[in-house]
């Protein structure tokens, strides 16, 4: 059967949670405003790192690592933001750029956090991609201060689920997922088994003990602004571990027509 995209809400439990949420950092509201940060870049283009998704090339060049301030343990990985540098004109260059949350920007208790120590905590930062610091900003300033706020994530294709683990250990790798981005929630369902919750494990991996092999495999997936979207048997019956499978994906219509 191929995969279905339910998407769930109702509008007044909604509108309460956008209303709470839009004071909330980790949490997606189309409505928030812009928010001080600084960002910087770095030089590596693989930013598989602390979500988990390897090269991530689904997500293109566009990419950054969240200081813990804004990282939230992994929760915050998929999660995009557009960004604009601020008041360096000697740096900035004029426009915004949208990026993704791949990786995490750890702290350095070294440094103060004036110098050097820019993912220190409480600070909020971007450690930006080469391409998307020259969007913004000089590449010789190396650190610029900036605007940001959360906003729509749009990729291509399906969200993707990639499976690992072990017959009795099942290690679900979530990636390109829409709307808000950010993972929040999974749930589960094997053709001959029940829904049930998964745990994450790191990054965006999550887990389930239950034995899956030789079924068709569902997942339900929530995201920060709780919205729901169900993949049915996206996981045909005859999976292997390390295989990747693509499924419903977050609709833009359904999501965004009461912000």
């Amino acid at each position: 059967m191929a995969a279905v995209n339910v998407i769930t809400h109702d509008l007044l439990p909604l509108v309460f949670f956008l209303v709470v949420s839009s004071f909330l950092p980790g949490t997606y509201s189309a409505g928030a405003g812009w928010r001080d940060a600084h960002a910087t870049f770095y030089g590596d283009q693989d930013m598989g790192g602390a979500c988990g998704y390897g090269a991530a090339k689904s997500y293109g060049d566009f990419t950054t690592a969240l200081s813990n301030a804004l990282f939230e343990n992994g929760f915050a990985c998929g999660s995009c933001y557009e960004l604009q540098c601020t008041d360096d004109p000697q740096w900035c260059i004029s426009g915004t750029v949208t990026v993704t949350a791949t990786n995490n920007c750890p702290p350095d208790p070294s440094k103060p956090s004036n110098n050097g120590g820019w993912c220190n905590p409480p600070l909020q930062h971007f450690d930006l991609s080469e391409p998307a610091f020259t969007k913004i900003a000089q590449r010789k300033a190396g650190i610029v201060p900036v605007l940001y706020k959360r906003v729509p994530c749009h990729p291509k294709g399906g969200i993707k689920f990639t499976m690992n683990g072990n017959p009795y250990f099942n290690l679900v790798l979530i990636a390109n997922v829409g709307g808000a981005g950010d993972v929040k929630a999974v749930s589960i369902k094997g053709s001959r088994t029940e829904w049930e919750a998964m745990t994450k494990n790191w990054g965006q991996n999550w887990q389930s003990n239950t034995k899956l092999v030789g079924q068709s495999v569902s997942f339900k997936v929530t995201t920060s602004d709780g919205k729901s979207v169900t993949s049915n048997n996206v996981v045909p019956a005859g999976w292997k571990f390390g295989q990747t499978f693509e499924g419903a994906q977050f609709s833009d219509n359904d999501l965004y027509k009461f912000f």
